[in-house]
This record gives C-alpha cells, sequence and structure tokens, in this order.
C-alpha cells in the first residue's frame, strides 16, 4: 500500500542556478497517544495477543522487580522482526545492567519523547535526534499490531479496509515526514546516524504492508464487487490506485524473488540517502576566502554584503561589505552572483568547476553510488516484468515512454535554432565589447555576458531591481493575487505553531466565510550549514475525514513552502531577485493545491494520488503571474522610499522575459532526455559510462559542448534522490499544461476583472480542488473545456514560429 513518503512525493524546483526548483515530502497524523495496542505474535501454531501500552512496551530494567527471566519471557513473546530486539540484546539470558543501559539510551523509560506525543502541529522545535530512534521503533512496534489486526479481520468494505488503512500510513507519515523534513532544514551528523540506523526497519515495515496479500486481496474484491459502479470517482481512483502500487511493491513475488525484491528496496533506500548527503557536503565543503576586492571586482553590493556575512559566521568578526574578507560558496545566492557578476574570470572558472564537480571525488564520489543505483533500478524492472526502470515509473503517470520521448524532440526542435542564435548573439556582443575571450567563451563566462547583453538589450539590470521586491512586499501582494484569484485569505498565525528556526514564518488560509481551511510554513533564507539547496513545498497533514480530531468534519490540511533566497543582509530585509519572486510564486502553487483540495478521501485529498508529470501545473501556473501588470505592480514597490516599479521598467522585464528562452528550454529538455536514457536503453552493466550517455546527450540538446570533467550528474539529486527517477520530463510535460491553463485567462482578458475572477474560481474548483480524485487530464478537461496543447508553451516562450506541430 502506498506510503508517501520523502523521497518519493518532494516535489522539487527545476533544476538549480539559473532556475530555482520545488518538493513534496508527506508527513502528518494526529500524534500516538497511550492507548492500548496488540501485538500478534506467533508461537509454534498458536496466536498470542500480548497487549503493550505505546510508551512503556517492556518492563523497566531499572526496576526492582526486573528480573533476567522475565526480560527473556518479554522476548520470546516478540516477533524476531520487531525493532523493540534493538533496545537490549537478542539473547535469551542478557545482563540486566546491559538491558538497562539500552533501555535508558532509547528514551523508552521516558514519557516526554516529542514524536510519540499528541499534537496539533509537529513540535519543530523539540524534536532533538535522540528522539528519533526510540520514536521510529516504537511507532514501527505498534504499526506491526496494527496491521496484524488489519489483516487478520480484514473485510472488502471501506470502513473495514481503506480506513484503518490510512490511520496505519498516516501514523508512520506523522513521524517519519517530521524527522525527513527537519533532516533536510536541520542537517546534523547525530540526525543523520539516527536516521540511518531506523530507516532500515522503516522500510522492512514499508514493504511489509506494500506486500501485504489479504490487504491486496480486499482492494481486488472490493474492485470486482457488485457495488463497484456506487463508489465515487475518487474511491475508484484510490481503490485501482492501491492494487497498482501493491503490484509494484512486490505483492505478487514470491520466495526468492520478493526477498531479492526486498533487499533492492532496502539498499536503494540506503543509496539514495548517502547521494543526498555527499552533494550537501560537497556544497558545504567549498569556501573561497578573498581579502582583496579587485578579486571579486563586479558584484553587486548584495552580493557582497551576503559574502561578508558568511566571513563573519567563520570567525572572522570585522567582516564588511565595504573591505572584506569575504567567503564565496557553492551556495545558490553566493554562486550565481559570482557567475553573473565577477569580472574576474579566473574566479569564475575556479567556482564553476567546482559547482560542476560536487560531489565527484573523493569520500564524497556518487559515481559508484549512481551507478548502483541504475543496476538496482534495473534489476528492481526485471522482477516486476517490465523492460526498464522508466516503464516502472510510468506506469504511475500520465505519459507513457514514446510520448515523452516525442514530446521532448518537439521541443527541442523548436528550441534548437533560438538557442544557436543565443550562442551567436552572445558571442558577437563580446566581440563588441573587446572582450579578450570573445573568440573563446567558455561555460563560466556565458552567464557573465548574458547578463551584459541583457542589460544592453533591455536597459535592465537584475541587481538594480532587488530594493523593489523586498519579501515581505512580495508575499503581500501574491497574497493579494490568491484572494483576487481564488476567494482566499492568507493570514500571519505566528506563535500558533512550533517553528525549527526563527526565521520560519506560518500562516493560516482561510475561505470568504473567515472560516480556516488550511495552515502553511514558509522557510524562506538560505542556511548552507544545514539546509539542503533548491526550493520544495512539503505536506506535513492532508485533509482527511477519517483523521478529523475534535469534533471537526475533516482534519485541514498543513504544508510547507521551503526556498533558499537571499536572506536579510544587516538591517535591510531580504531583496529578491526576481528569480527568486518566480520561486516563491511557484511553491505556493504547489501548497495551493495542497491546501484547497475539497477532497476528504485523504489517499486522493490535495496533491496526494496526483500523476506525478501533472502536479507541476499549479506551480508553474502561478509564475505567469508574475509578468501580469496588475500582480507585479502590487508587490514591486522600493524597501526604502516606497516607490512604485516604474512602468517603463516593467515594461523592460517583459521584454525580457524570452531573452536565451531556447537556451534555458534546451537546458531542461538535456536534463529531461539523459533521465530519460539512463531509465531506458542505458546498460549499467555494460561498457558506457553514465558520462558517455550524458554527452552524447549533450551533442544535440547543447550548443556549447561540455567539458570533458562534467560531472553534474553526480549532484543531480531530482533523479538520484528524489521522486523524479524517469520522470524529471514533467517539468516539460506540466508547463505544457500550466501555459495552456494560464491562457484561458489570456482569452477572456487580464484586463478584466470580472472575467479574472470567474476564471480563477473555476481553477479552484477543478484543478485546486479535485486533487488526485479524478484524472488529471479529466481535470483539465473540466477546467479548459478540451484537452491540451503545446501551442500556447511555444507562444509564450516565444519559439512557436520555429515549431512543426
Amino acid at each position: 500500500m502506498k506510503l508517501p513518503v520523502s523521497p518519493k512525493e518532494r516535489i522539487e524546483r527545476a533544476m538549480g542556478p539559473p532556475r530555482g526548483g520545488v518538493g513534496v515530502g508527506v508527513g502528518g497524523g494526529s500524534g500516538i497517544g497511550v492507548a492500548m495496542v496488540f501485538l500478534i505474535v506467533s508461537a509454534s501454531s498458536l496466536l498470542i495477543r500480548l497487549p503493550l501500552v505505546a510508551r512503556a512496551r517492556l518492563p523497566n530494567p531499572t526496576s526492582s522487580s526486573y528480573t533476567s527471566r522475565s526480560r527473556s519471557r518479554a522476548l520470546l513473546l516478540l516477533p524476531a522482526s520487531s525493532p523493540l530486539r534493538a533496545y537490549c540484546p537478542a539473547s535469551r539470558r542478557p545482563s540486566p545492567a546491559t538491558c538497562s543501559a539500552a533501555y535508558a539510551s532509547s528514551s523508552m523509560a521516558t514519557d516526554d519523547n516529542p514524536l510519540l506525543a499528541d499534537f496539533d502541529f509537529p513540535p519543530f522545535d523539540r524534536v532533538e535526534p535522540t528522539h528519533v530512534r526510540p520514536a521510529v521503533r516504537t511507532l514501527l512496534a505498534r504499526l506491526e499490531g496494527e496491521l496484524a489486526d488489519l489483516e487478520k479481520g480484514v473485510q472488502p468494505t471501506w470502513g473495514k479496509l481503506v480506513e484503518p488503512l490510512e490511520r496505519i500510513v498516516d501514523s508512520l507519515e506523522v513521524v517519519w515526514g517530521t524527522v525527513d523534513h527537519l533532516k533536510a532544514v536541520k542537517d546534523s551528523s547525530d540526525l543523520r546516524a539516527a536516521v540511518e540506523d531506523v530507516q532500515p526497519d522503516k522500510v522492512k515495515f514499508q514493504l511489509r504492508l506494500g506486500q501485504s496479500k489479504p490487504i491486496y486481496q480486499a482492494f481486488n474484491a472490493i474492485r470486482n464487487s457488485s457495488d463497484w459502479e456506487t463508489l465515487s470517482e475518487a474511491r475508484k481512483r484510490i481503490v485501482e490506485a492501491q492494487i497498482k502500487e501493491a503490484v509494484l511493491s512486490g505483492v505478487a513475488l514470491e520466495d526468492e524473488q520478493r526477498e531479492k525484491f526486498n533487499q533492492i528496496e532496502q539498499e536503494l533506500e540506503k543509496l539514495t540517502q548517502k547521494f543526498s548527503e555527499n552533494v550537501l557536503d560537497a556544497t558545504k565543503k567549498f569556501e573561497k576566502l578573498i581579502t582583496d576586492k579587485n578579486e571579486i571586482d563586479g558584484l553587486p553590493a548584495t552580493a557582497l554584503g551576503l559574502a561578508a556575512q558568511t566571513a563573519a559566521s567563520k570567525g572572522h568578526e570585522n567582516a564588511s561589505a565595504e573591505n572584506g574578507p569575504w567567503i564565496i560558496t557553492l551556495d545558490a545566492p553566493s554562486y550565481i552572483a559570482v557567475m553573473q557578476h565577477a569580472r574576474n574570470r579566473a574566479l569564475r572558472e575556479e567556482v564553476y568547476r567546482a559547482y560542476l564537480t560536487r560531489a565527484s571525488g573523493g569520500d564524497l564520489d556518487n559515481t559508484n553510488i549512481i551507478s548502483q543505483i541504475l543496476k538496482l533500478r534495473l534489476e528492481k524492472a526485471k522482477l516486476l516484468g517490465y523492460k526498464n526502470y522508466a516503464e516502472v515509473s510510468m506506469a504511475q503517470k500520465m505519459a507513457t515512454v514514446d510520448r515523452v520521448e516525442e514530446l521532448l524532440e518537439k521541443l527541442r526542435a523548436a528550441s534548437w535554432d533560438h538557442a544557436v542564435k543565443d550562442m551567436e548573439d552572445l558571442k558577437a556582443f563580446a566581440k563588441e565589447s573587446a572582450s579578450p575571450e570573445a573568440n573563446d567563451l567558455a561555460h563560466w563566462d556565458l552567464s557573465f555576458w548574458s547578463e551584459r547583453l541583457r542589460e544592453s538589450k533591455y536597459d535592465i539590470n537584475e541587481e538594480d531591481l532587488r530594493p523593489y521586491f523586498a519579501l515581505p512586499k512580495v508575499m503581500d501582494g501574491l497574497f493579494s493575487l490568491a484572494n483576487r484569484l481564488f476567494g482566499v485569505s492568507v493570514e500571519p498565525a505566528d506563535g500558533l505553531a512550533p517553528v525549527w528556526n526563527s526565521d520560519v514564518k506560518f500562516y493560516c488560509v482561510k475561505d470568504s466565510s473567515n472560516s480556516p481551511v488550511a495552515y502553511f510554513y514558509f522557510d524562506p533564507y538560505s542556511r548552507p550549514s544545514e539546509k539542503r539547496g533548491g526550493a520544495w513545498m512539503n505536506v506535513v497533514f492532508s485533509r482527511s475525514r477519517v483523521l478529523a480530531r475534535n469534533g471537526s468534519p475533516v482534519r485541514l490540511p498543513v504544508a510547507h513552502m521551503v526556498c533558499n533566497q537571499t536572506p536579510p543582509v544587516g538591517d535591510k530585509p531580504s531583496l529578491m531577485t526576481f528569480r527568486e519572486v518566480e520561486t516563491v510564486f511557484h511553491e505556493f502553487g504547489h501548497a495551493l493545491q495542497h491546501m484547497l483540495t475539497k477532497q476528504d478521501e485523504g489517499f486522493v485529498s490535495g496533491i496526494r494520488g496526483v500523476e506525478w508529470d501533472a502536479v507541476e501545473l499549479p506551480s508553474q501556473f502561478m509564475e505567469n503571474w508574475c509578468y501580469h501588470k496588475n500582480t507585479l505592480l502590487s508587490i514591486a514597490k522600493h524597501y526604502e522610499t516606497g516607490e512604485l516599479l516604474p512602468e517603463e521598467i516593467y515594461a523592460k522585464l517583459v521584454a525580457a522575459k524570452n531573452f536565451r528562452a531556447g537556451t534555458f528550454s534546451l537546458r531542461q529538455i538535456r536534463f529531461a532526455s539523459v533521465d530519460m536514457e539512463l531509465h531506458t536503453t542505458y546498460d549499467p552493466n555494460g561498457s558506457l559510462s553514465i558520462y558517455d550517455v550524458d554527452r552524447r546527450v549533450a551533442e544535440r540538446t547543447q550548443v556549447l559542448a561540455p567539458l570533458p570533467e562534467d560531472k553534474f550528474l553526480c549532484s543531480f539529486s531530482h533523479i538520484f534522490a528524489g521522486g523524479y527517477a524517469a520522470g524529471y520530463y514533467s517539468y516539460k510535460w506540466a508547463e505544457v499544461l500550466s501555459a495552456d491553463a494560464f491562457s484561458a485567462f489570456e482569452d477572456v482578458g487580464l484586463d478584466n476583472e470580472k472575467a479574472i475572477e470567474e476564471t480563477g474560481r473555476r481553477f479552484r474548483e477543478t484543478v485546486l480542488a479535485l486533487g488526485g480524485g479524478k484524472s488529471p487530464l479529466e481535470v483539465f478537461v473540466s477546467f479548459r473545456g478540451r484537452e491540451p496543447s503545446p501551442e500556447a508553451l511555444l507562444r509564450h516562450n516565444g519559439l512557436l514560429p520555429v515549431a512543426a506541430l
């Protein structure tokens, strides 16, 4: 059965510079409390029902009544697979002193583990690495008993199958989702070690649940019953999805094949986790201390302030933007500033090469990890009866391998000539500017000269725009847009829920009757020492009728929005680049689909149950509003003077929208194409390397050939540590949907407020409300009145004249 926890359901924003990224990791639940539960254990041919209390499952070895005999009896009653056995040695006569130490260190002797508390919002401020092992193991022991009870008495009815299953799934999500989120935003060596210890137990339980034949058979019984046609469409989708997911989880495999499948799943979990950690560590590892300001000539004041602030945090107490010293890192705000603005070509080259080769050498080398991941994915696919892993991936998506390849080739053909022209324009401009590298432009020159060309061509400087995009004003404008389009209001609710960092904001979303419908956290700033890069949206709780509490008809949805934008420097607020503004709009689009759902069935509410290649529709749709005149002018006010962004600058922004669109399109197509080839035709046991595949793809997707040492695959977390394996194409697939959806607003007139409001409400009632309870194509047709067309995307990107569609 589906356990939608990270990494599969983390929605990541499109990879790295020059744009940001998004993600969905799901966690949720109402806590555990101390309710009496039962473990069902097998002793010979007898079933013994052993009542256990959630927070005191074993006799306290420090008490006077504890003996090694009582400990042995308790161990005998536990299944061999029980995580509780990990608390003491497996010997039948363990030393009471040894077991006492294990018991005390597990924290099971206390009642104050925040992960096991009964809460309305996760206690992010109180969870420590020491809480992870006991909480996860205690929870898994309880869920083993609940699953055994469910299997024993399973009936093919909603109340006796789906509802108890949703409770089991949600119980794991609330604990693991909280831990996984903290690992992404507050990483530490202790937290890593704790996760590594309990991760195999978690995966083992997921496999146990996913391969449950009684549950699988019960879902099939519902599917084949005479009552099938009386079920709602949402419930039918749940049943069919659970059947498909059980098959993909190996429910049909037996004996050696099942054992092999489970070994593969365990190993993949470890490898993807290690891949992600290596990328984070490699990114943190690079620091370049600069004391001569001439070396960073060209960097704007914002970047200098950030570099000095970084230096101060590293022990250079007197660091200042004016006098330094400065520290350059590979964190996005620092890296992008250097590549776009540093006149020092040698510095650009050094930083570019460091970024391109992250996690590709030494003890952080991901090359072998990638090879193992690809081998295991292929082996898994063949065990399930598929030719390759891409077919496994497509089994739960809108597209097929053939349709993906067709779309990517059409978009590649439409983009190629534009990208070639982009490069010619860049070379000509560099030559006109008497640049010494004009005749030999390298990769580390492209962003720098692109910015200079854009400044010259459109008389617009992105750094000069920062003062107009102060984060508080941007958020106010974004919330006003949500009110105008969807009839909801967003209000600060700081203090209502615990947070993991003082910079995190908490908000309440209310409908037109002023009733809360959802909540969300917003973690905006880069923290390279503990927070992974990119931007994403995660689910904390899903809307659910079954999991309602305190007399409410439903449990309200809660989300995370996480970015890595430029933090405040000194007494200035966070002053954003326009790309950072787009990223915030993007993440909010994901959050809106989660929060404004009207599905009460937890398995298909919000983003849950939505085919992965459609999940980017609302996020990319929201980005379009950054170029809408009334919207942009409502957020663009100078943070000091209050001056509105001049209309002539707005006009230049719009004119520059498709600057180098062909190049940026090819970049995404390269990522999507190498992802597909690695998961379709590539033989990980053959003579070709993963880098051979990437270079072959680059020949048709990159005008300037990649460097021989290009190892970007070693930091391609989307496909090797996220949910986008054989799925990166989803960005382009959903971009077709989102552009076509926005064209509905263009059709009625973007200045026609009444029509915009009506169209916005229809978007809310379809795309945002229906969740996974209806197929994405049907949802789109319900909104648009027809199937999607790529015409709007090509038109928006200025690529239509070249397209032959």
